[in-house]
């Protein structure tokens, strides 16, 4: 058995094969679609970030900057399927922030626009439902992070190379 199919749970199933694609672009999908707006507008995104009232001032900024950011590239990186766990790993660090940032906010009594997608003004009003869509979420990341890479990605054609090479070695 190779190394990476050693690492792989449940290797023979061929849902694993259907659930891993449509994980993958369920998640790239979402977050190169939120970034989108937000690498575009980030002043106005940084305002959405302030509204939520839980980082201190010094840290809006550079939040608004970066977030949008790693939310696209990590999306880029699971449509092709490259760092395949390690990108999923990311979505469910962010998917954690985001349920703990609102059920903070909903906890306070605070009614304030996501900023998810789009800006405030176009934005969803948090609520349970968030938190409910990214708890999906954040369970797409980590069933993608445990199933890991599998066919139709770049992490499964290099894998595949370098068994070919250590078998020729």
């Amino acid at each position: 058995m190779s190394d990476g199919a050693a690492r792989t749970p449940t290797r023979g199933w061929i849902g694993h094969e259907v659930l891993t694609i449509a994980a993958r672009l369920l998640l790239a999908v979402t977050f190169v679609w939120a970034a989108w707006h937000k690498v575009l507008e980030p002043a106005e995104f940084a305002l959405t970030v302030a509204t939520y009232q839980i980082l201190p001032l010094s840290l809006i900024n550079l939040q608004a900057i970066g977030l949008p950011w790693v939310e696209l590239i990590v999306g880029v990186m699971l449509v092709a399927g490259i760092w395949t766990r390690e990108s999923a790993l990311v979505t469910v660090g962010m998917n954690l922030m985001f349920i703990i940032a609102i059920v903070i906010t909903l906890h306070r009594g605070d009614e304030i626009m996501c900023g998810c997608f789009a800006s405030a003004d176009a934005g969803h009003q948090i609520g349970w439902d968030l938190v409910l869509r990214d708890a999906g979420l954040l369970a797409a990341g980590a069933y993608l992070a445990w199933a890991g890479p599998r066919r139709f990605s770049v992490d499964a054609l290099l894998s595949r190379r370098r068994e070919v090479t250590h078998e020729e070695s």
